[in-house]
């Protein structure tokens, strides 16, 4: 039965998708068994950079079981050896001429089971000419360097971008009238998403119908249903996606990769169903990574206050160029690294360049980019108050963007919407209290024990459009929501965003609940079937609230302004008359006498003035009018062992502002879940080459994720400053967890260190990095 409370906005309302999730009822595409199903498995290159010189496919064909073994050639014979990255470049499907990085794929095996093409696999004889492989960027752009993509018309070395923000003019003159300039090299390593559930299809290309099924790990359901018709020639109202449920994505699961293409043509040939699930170690050292950025980041200070900064940042993009982001933007929206802070001019300069590594460049975790650009800047900042001699937390409220200046316009060409920063640090200080651990901390020295204390003040953008500046390849990044309210007053809203665990059959359902006064428990939300949901970019980059939260609210408002059209009807009055309680109307003056938003639906069908079209239903495609800005401060408590290395956090409180929080509990759970990743990827997250090319990281052995063992508490702080253009004043949580609390790590420990000159580690900062720091300055045991 149904709850008569209306639960909208602030409430923090029980996950309705986890009745089904914790008694494993949950639907996933592995799940997914269709009659006459095939099983598809792929071979992959062991050398980073090698020719291939011939492939041998007769013994792994003629193995019983096997029915088909497709290479390139193939792939080529039908023209898809090749397939348009979400950045405008080219990928190969299954190698032809060379392969480009280890783990490439370069032959696929079906067979009636998944064993029998394991097995297949080891009879493929592929033989290799092995090239001088390229691992870092540095070495790429180097004169001399082996051209990875020889394949392309034009290409002449690796050199994949050069990007630019800013006014170069008026930040060389800030710098030329400084009186401090603070300069900063650092790495922000790659790492992986590595979602619980790797990813796969199932690809039903029916040959009577000529209508295409595929069951997929699809973030971005409807952009990959355009992209495959592109791709396969096949036509788009022939194409039906269904992305199920989704075991984690974390921006893993945007590109289209080859498993997806090759099981989809294995499957128009053959004419039966072709089912490719991906393994661990095949997602690893494959699919899309992220960061990886070489970042040089220099501040000019005149009287305590930031006037400039300069940028260089040195991408590795791996073998293609595949990042999902924004087309106009080659790195990402990286030049968001002037952060929280009025720096009057500002220049950033990228450069992207291939390497024989698995490309990628997803939004990790946060939006595109953002947090590399958020580590940059904090941990420039903190060297700069320690250069300056200040506190690092006055440093920062002395130049932050001041209430007063919003809307705000960046140095690199951002509108910030809102923002109070220092009531978000204040907060931050207070629940830490800060002045009582810096007294501990010069005492704790006195002892030789070594306590680090260390802040992150971030500003994320997310919710990308606005479609005249966003999209991805190609496509306008603007979102919907369908909502249909029944006769019974029960309702379906339709997305077209994906849910990876974000909890959107609960908080949209909320949206609808506070706009039209239905209960959440009476409102079905469906994503991920591009049959039965409008066309929408999908979830990543932290954009689901900021845009499809906007629809929802946008069709709620319309189909409200229906029902109380239908309402003033029922009552015979005025529209003008009528006050919204939710969930009723009431005539002002007259409180008892109304009609609910039940009432009017059922009238809806049934009882309708004179002219107006039946039914109480729509779609809205929203385009954001800007994107959102939130933001935070964290802190984190540290205390170092001299004897080992080892760093233990103590205490870590994190505030955020997320505007106008929907389900306070799932924004909890959100950032708890940022703050472990951040964590993780200070502490032990690494995913790296040997000088071959080899991925050391290619199993959970090797690439570390914390348990519950290693995670740290978490102390939790917000403040809400709502944005002023988004229609329920959501900013979305945007991960910032992730975003901010990698550099609130990093900066804590060199704050432990700082006195004795160490300005800088890199990450993951593990135990020989800091015994290897302290025994350069004598502070070991």
């Amino acid at each position: 039965m149904a709850s008569t409370e209306v639960r909208g906005l602030g409430h923090s309302v029980a996950r309705k998708e986890d009745a089904r999730f914790i008694r494993g009822k949950g639907n996933y595409f592995d799940d997914i068994v269709l009659p006459g199903m095939l099983h598809m498995e792929l071979l992959r290159s062991p050398y980073a950079h090698a020719r291939i010189t011939s492939i041998d496919t007769s013994a792994a064909a003629a193995l019983p079981g096997v029915v088909a073994v497709v290479t390139g050639e193939l792939m080529a014979q039908h023209n898809l050896a090749w397939m348009p990255t979400l950045s405008g470049d080219t990928q190969a499907v299954l190698a032809t001429d060379k392969v480009r990085f280890q783990g490439q794929e370069v032959a696929a095996v079906v067979a009636e089971s998944p064993y029998i093409a394991k097995d297949a696999l080891e009879l493929i004889d592929v033989d290799y000419e092995p090239l001088d492989p390229v691992t870092s960027p540095q070495q790429a752009l180097a004169e001399g360097a082996p051209l990875i993509r020889d394949e392309k018309e034009g290409q002449t070395d690796n050199h994949v971008y050069h990007w630019e923000a800013g006014d170069k003019e008026a930040t060389e003159k800030a710098f030329a009238e400084a009186d401090k300039v603070v300069e900063l090299d650092t790495f922000y390593p790659r790492c992986h998403p590595s979602p619980l559930e790797c990813c796969g299809c199932v690809a039903d290309v029916n040959p009577a119908t000529g209508k295409a099924t595929i069951y997929m790990t699809s973030q971005a359901p409807h952009a990959h249903r355009t992209l495959f018709a592109l791709v396969a020639g096949l036509p788009e109202q022939n194409i039906r996606i269904i992305s199920p449920d989704i075991g984690g994505g974390f921006g893993n699961k945007v590109p289209i990769y080859p498993g997806y293409v090759v099981a989809t043509a294995a499957s128009l040939l053959i004419g039966r169903p072709v089912k490719w699930v991906e393994d661990r170690t095949g997602n690893l050292i494959s699919t899309g990574f992220a960061r990886d950025y070489h970042m040089h980041g220099e501040l000019a200070v005149k009287d305590g206050k930031f006037t400039g900064l300069r940028v260089k940042m040195l991408s590795d993009q791996g073998a293609f160029y595949a990042d999902a982001q924004p087309t106009k933007f080659r790195a990402g929206l990286f030049h968001i690294v002037t952060g929280s802070y009025d720096i009057p001019a500002a220049f950033v300069e990228t450069d992207g360049a291939y390497t024989n590594k698995a490309p990628g460049g997803v939004a990790y975790r946060c939006s595109f980019r953002v947090t590399e650009a958020s580590y940059l800047i904090e941990r420039l900042v903190q060297t700069a108050a320690y250069e300056l001699g200040v506190d690092p937390a006055q440093l920062r409220k002395d130049n932050f963007i001041k209430p007063e200046q919003f809307p705000y316009v960046s140095a690199t060409g951002f509108e910030y919407d809102s923002g109070d920063y220092d009531a978000a640090m204040d907060l931050c200080l207070e629940k830490l209290g800060y002045a009582e651990l810096r007294a501990e901390q010069a005492a704790a020295r006195e002892e030789g024990r070594l306590l680090g204390i260390g802040l992150a003040s971030f500003t994320e953008v997310v919710g990308a459009g606005p479609r005249h500046t966003y999209d991805i390849a190609g496509l306008a990044m603007f979102d919907s929501a369908e909502l249909r309210v029944h006769p019974t007053g029960k309702a379906i809203l339709k997305l077209g965003v994906k849910s990876q665990g974000q909890g959107h059959e609960t908080t949209f359902a909320q949206i609808v609940a506070e706009e039209l006064g239905i209960p959440p428990e009476d409102i079905e939300v469906q994503e991920g079937d591009t049959d039965n949901t409008p066309y929408g970019l999908g979830t990543y980059a932290s954009r689901s609230t900021p845009t499809a939260g906007a629809a929802t609210a946008v069709i709620s408002r319309k189909l409200r302004d229906k029902a109380r059209a239908i309402a003033a009807h029922l009552l015979e009055c005025s529209e003008d008359d009528l006050e919204w309680n939710a969930p009723r109307f009431t005539v002002k003056g007259a409180p008892d006498r109304g009609v609910s938003i039940q009432d009017t639906a059922f009238a809806a069908y049934t009882n309708l003035p004179d002219g107006m079209e039946a039914g109480l239903e729509g779609v809205t495609y929203y385009d954001p009018p800007n994107m959102t800005f939130p933001f935070g401060t964290y802190a984190v408590v540290v205390e170092i062992d001299r004897g080992t290395g080892q760093w233990k956090p103590l205490r870590v409180v994190a505030v955020d502002d997320c505007g106008v929080r929907i389900n306070p509990m799932i924004v909890e759970g959100q950032i708890m879940g940022g703050l472990t990743e951040g964590f993780a990827i200070a502490a032990m997250e690494l995913i790296t080459f040997d000088e071959d090319g080899n991925c050391i990281g290619s199993n959970f052995m090797d690439y570390l994720v914390p348990t519950a063992w290693e995670t740290p508490a978490f102390e939790l702080g917000e403040t809400v400053t709502p944005s002023p253009h988004h229609p329920i004043g959501a900013k979305g949580v945007g991960e910032s967890a992730t975003v901010g609390s990698p550099a609130a790590y990093v900066n804590a420990i060199v704050d432990a260190l700082a006195h004795a000159g160490v300005r800088n580690l890199e990450m993951p900062v593990t135990p020989d990095k800091v015994w290897a720091a302290l025994s350069e300055v004598g502070l070991a045991q």
